[in-house]
């Protein structure tokens, strides 16, 4: 059930090795995580919760509205992108930066890998594939079935891809840089949500009126960073497109912010 700082299932105990509701509430709160979770609970005593949660494995927080999300990964994320923020890794040459950004994503830089094969030459590098979903591994084989995301593929199987290009390091699931058409929606209709029912880490949305500057914004569109780069950055056309992909919704709030 919907995880409200209570517990209340009746006959049900709470395990003794486990932290108290109140306490991984508390936690998930303290690490910004302001979303309804749920907790997964194992083993034959506990059976009605794990009927009620449905949960993939033991101990697992869940992200209740979009339980595609693997949230322990998707806040390392963050984490990352505000450590390199910190360091100036999201300013100079965009080959450096555009690392940076598929390493904070969890992602390996695999440029010369054949595409389904873990290619990741193109993320952040278009205006589309600029969100950094991370993804339970048990939904990264879902498909675009029946045109769900408009503009995309119906069989788009990136399941493969995504287990070869993430970074074990970064926390259980994987990552992939999806593409952020529909992400002007509200509630959004791209292909983390919808597809892959997953909430993002971040999108990198470029700022008008040049263009020629970055925001990453996370799921609720708020700033966590900022970025300046130089060299051979996407072109200005790709750039433009990125930011009038996403008008209209939440994730254009910031960048509207960073030009003025």
């Amino acid at each position: 059930r919907k995880f409200d700082g209570r517990f209340e299932a009746p006959g049900m105990l709470w395990p003794s090795n486990l932290p108290s509701p109140v306490a991984l509430r508390r936690g998930a709160v303290a690490a910004g995580l302001s979303i309804p979770l749920i907790i997964g609970l194992s083993g034959t005593r506990h059976s009605a919760a794990l009927a009620m949660t449905t949960t993939p494995a033991a101990h697992e927080v869940v992200d209740a509205e979009y339980p595609g999300t693997a949230v322990a990964r998707m806040l390392a994320s963050r984490a990352r992108v505000k450590e390199l923020a910190a360091r100036g890794a999201f300013d100079g040459d965009w080959g450096d930066v555009r690392r940076n950004l598929l390493y904070a994503a969890g992602l390996k830089d695999l440029p010369n890998a054949a595409p389904g094969q873990g290619y990741t030459g193109h993320a952040f590098n278009d205006f589309n594939h600029v969100d950094a979903t991370t993804m339970r591994l048990d939904v990264a084989d879902f498909n675009n079935d029946g045109g769900k995301v408009p503009g995309i593929a119906t069989n788009n199987p990136l399941g493969n891809g995504i287990r070869i290009a993430s970074l074990p390091e970064l926390g259980p699931g994987g990552s992939w840089s999806t593409c952020l058409l529909g992400s002007n929606k509200v509630p959004p209709h791209d292909v983390a949500h919808v597809q892959f029912q997953s909430r993002i880490a971040f999108k990198l949305v470029w700022a008008p009126p040049e263009y020629d500057k970055f925001v990453l914004v996370d799921d609720d569109g708020k700033e966590l960073a900022r970025g300046n780069p130089t060299g051979r950055v996407p072109p200005l056309y790709e750039r433009q497109r990125n930011y009038l992909a996403v008008q209209g919704g939440k994730y254009d709030i910031a960048a509207h912010a960073r030009a003025k």
